[in-house]
């Protein structure tokens, strides 16, 4: 038996027995999974998910995002459709300048919430 077959023992029940009623349960609470999965895979994207934290802090025009990520306002503006189409960020027009926000404040803390895990994990 390798090392990964003797470790990977340490994760998996040694004998079967499914609890019906839990799994029932949350199985009832998983319809919306799918949407969840596009809002992780949206924020699975570096730049996207730098664009989502600096928006969970303020609403930045789509040059202000540009000069954020280090490139053209096409590529800010790709990305910041992108969470529009997703629903995760809208914006607003005033004159010639686009403003980007995220959506809801769900999201805001969503992003600022995994973004505090992963500095605290990195200080461990």
């Amino acid at each position: 038996m390798s090392k990964l077959d003797q470790s990977s023992e340490a994760f998996t029940c040694q004998v079967w027995f499914c609890d019906e009623e839990k799994v029932r349960q949350i199985q009832t609470e998983l319809e919306g999974v799918n949407d969840m999965a596009l809002i992780l895979k949206a924020l699975a994207d570096n730049t996207r998910v730098k664009i989502a934290y600096a928006l969970s802090k303020t609403e930045m025009c789509v040059c202000d995002v540009a000069k954020l990520i280090g490139s053209s306002s096409n590529v800010a503006s790709y990305h910041l459709r992108t969470l529009n189409h997703l629903g995760l960020a809208r914006y607003r027009k005033e004159g010639k300048m686009v403003y980007y926000s995220l959506a809801d404040e769900h999201i805001a803390n969503l992003v600022r919430e995994v973004f505090e895990y992963a500095r605290e994990k990195s200080r461990r």
